[in-house]
């Protein structure tokens, strides 16, 4: 048997710095975030040997454009020269040693072993001095994007912990000028525990303010507002009104959800930062709140979450799920808390984002029963807070969809019969599910037909009266599956009603995909459509004989208009009502424009009125 030979992968470490540039981070100035994990984990691992010790971050800017230098140091732990080959010249090791990298608690930040070299995205080399804290001779440690690197042993001992220079890379200016440096340190390391110290040519000042008490306690934020608000003003960068304060049970997980001070969509890019082990992971973090929590921007801190490789985003597991959730029930209770201390508050704040409490409402029944009163709706007593239409009737009608209420609501609003616009989202469900939390209110859904039965028929004399040019206008009609009524109703402004069975408003529906698909398809759907009840899928347009136009209409001496007439009212009942129009339907309004313009330009005529 021929003899197997092993061999081992080579890495590329130029592609490996690509792949970190245009793939792994989102943007080059993650540097400054790695390099400020690495400085805080050694300050963090001293701080375990000397629990006197204080840690500090110091970094200095020289120069500009191509020429600028940066230099961070720490006074932490340091590196031995065993420590340089393990950790700096093996990618995928980290100096934080444990079974599984990525999902063993530890109380460092970082654990992949990669991110100095994101360095390489904004400098041609890396030079590094370091002393560990536990012996040694001090070392000069120089890395090259090709893979190779340096040591030497220093004649002079430095005093324990780590320098890092780096020289600015062609093209990378923007990454050394002072604002986004100061800015970006700022954005990472708000909530470091210790201070980071930016010394230009111009200033020297501490990047990070003291972290206030309520960050790690944010059940404290109550009482300390305006600082609050300033504190959610610097991070993201526009004014907030009002502030829910987060923390999970395990008290692990917490932070800030500032109430944004303008409605928003529902899908809405939601974007929180959060910070794990009190370093910045994102500044858009999607999924650490609830789905229906789109009316706030959060500040959040953790220490249980898995961060992915670029820890720029968490891993979608069951400790994200649950810290989701229990984030959601910290907003949660304290709008609860809100209905029952501060129903002020509570008030503007739903008026502000209705949506977001309508989503909240229909997940929980007891939050709905708390604050339901205040929900706003659209109804046709115009758009009224939920409690107001209750104490009005406390029967109510609702429609299930937008188009239903526009085709009953100028008939509903005449006859002075309350009906709630269940068109939007939620507010069907919520009208729903409204006696179950408030035992005194009956709703009903109301069908476009269902008002038919609020009009008044015609007399036996008047049927007999208009029974010819009634069974002219529903002739007329056929070919458009519709039937004709003739009722009185208000408002007597309104000439004609349409109204669509569910079996009809399929039909329509189908026959509208019919005329907009190709043959093949067109066939198919037109085969669906010979299954449909040819007695149930007939619409109907009810006439109003308490509207001059209409009534003029039928009288015998316009019978010889009949037909072009009812086919116009049925055309603007379509409109009215909101309906798209198929083709036969727009080639009617199309000749009843051109059949009108004919008429006047013939009266013009016979008034001599005609061009000059």
């Amino acid at each position: 048997m021929k003899q197997q030979d092993n061999y081992r992968f080579q890495v590329n470490l130029s592609g490996m710095i690509n792949i970190l540039s245009n793939h792994l981070y989102s943007s080059p100035k993650v540097f400054l975030r790695e390099l400020l994990q690495n400085a805080v984990d050694a300050v963090t691992a001293r701080k375990g040997m000397e629990h006197d010790y204080e840690g500090r971050i110091h970094i200095e800017l020289a120069g500009t454009g191509s020429g600028a230098t940066l230099m961070m140091e720490d006074n932490g732990i340091g590196l031995t020269e065993d420590d340089v080959h393990q950790f700096l010249a093996m990618i995928g090791q980290s100096s934080k040693r444990g079974k599984d990298l990525i999902m063993e608690e530890t109380s460092f930040i970082g654990r992949f072993g990669i991110g100095l070299l994101s360095c390489f995205m904004v400098s041609d080399e890396i030079v590094m001095l370091t002393q560990s804290a536990k012996g040694g001779p001090s070392l000069e440690w120089k890395g090259k994007p090709d893979g190779t690197y340096s040591i030497r042993e220093l004649e002079t001992a430095l005093s324990p912990g780590t320098r890092v220079y780096l020289r600015c890379k062609p093209g990378c200016e923007v990454y050394y000028e002072t604002e986004n440096v100061e800015k970006w340190l700022y954005d990472y390391g708000a909530l470091l525990p210790y201070p980071i110290e930016l010394r230009t040519e111009r200033f020297e000042q501490v990047v990070n303010p003291a972290v206030p008490a309520w960050i790690a306690q944010p059940e404290l934020a109550r009482g300390q507002r305006n600082e609050v608000l300033r504190f959610g003003e610097s991070l993201h960068g526009e004014r907030f009104g009002d502030f829910i304060p987060l923390r999970t049970s395990s008290g692990r997980t917490g932070g800030i959800a500032y109430v944004l001070p303008q409605a928003v969509n529902l899908h809405a890019k939601k974007n929180h930062r959060v910070y794990l082990k009190h370093m910045l992971v994102s500044d858009q973090a999607e999924n650490i709140l609830p789905e229906w929590a789109f009316f706030v921007k959060g500040v959040i801190w953790s220490d249980e979450l898995q961060p992915t490789a670029s820890r720029e985003h968490f891993y979608e597991n069951e400790k994200l799920e649950e810290v989701r959730a229990e984030l959601g029930e910290s907003i949660r209770a304290e709008l609860m808390r809100m209905a029952e201390y501060d129903p002020d508050r509570l008030r503007h704040m739903i008026q502000l984002h209705a949506l977001s409490m309508k989503a909240l409402a229909v997940e929980d029944g007891n939050f709905y029963r708390m604050i339901h009163r205040w929900l706003p709706f659209e109804s046709t007593y115009g758009r009224r807070e939920l409690g107001e239409l209750i104490d009005d009737n406390p029967n109510l009608y609702f429609t299930a969809t937008l188009d239903e209420y526009r085709q009953i609501t100028h008939v509903a609003a005449a006859q002075s019969l309350l009906v709630v616009n269940g068109g939007y989202i939620y507010d069907a469900e919520l009208m729903a599910s409204l006696p179950a939390i408030n035992a005194k209110v009956r709703t009903e859904r109301l069908l476009p037909e269902d008002v038919s039965l609020t009009f008044t028929d015609i007399t036996a004399e008047e049927r007999m009266r208009y029974y010819e040019l009634t069974r002219m206008a529903d002739a007329a009609l056929q070919r458009f599956r519709c039937r004709v009524q003739l009722k009185r109703f208000k408002p007597v402004e309104l000439p004609a009603l349409f109204t669509l069975s569910k079996e009809s408003s399929e039909f329509r529906s189908l026959k509208a995909a019919e005329e907009a698909s190709p043959d093949v398809l067109s066939s198919v759907l037109h085969s669906l459509g010979s299954s449909f009840n040819p007695e149930a899928a007939y619409s109907t347009l009810y006439l109003n004989l308490d509207n001059p136009v209409v009534a003029r209409i039928f009288m015998p001496v316009n019978a010889g208009g009949l037909v072009n007439t009812v086919e116009m009212l049925y055309v603007n009942a379509l409109m009215m009502g909101h309906y798209p129009l198929n083709r036969q339907e727009m080639s009617v309004l199309n000749q009843g424009i051109l059949r009108l313009i004919e008429a006047g330009l013939a009266a013009d005529a016979q008034k001599g009125g005609g061009p000059q």
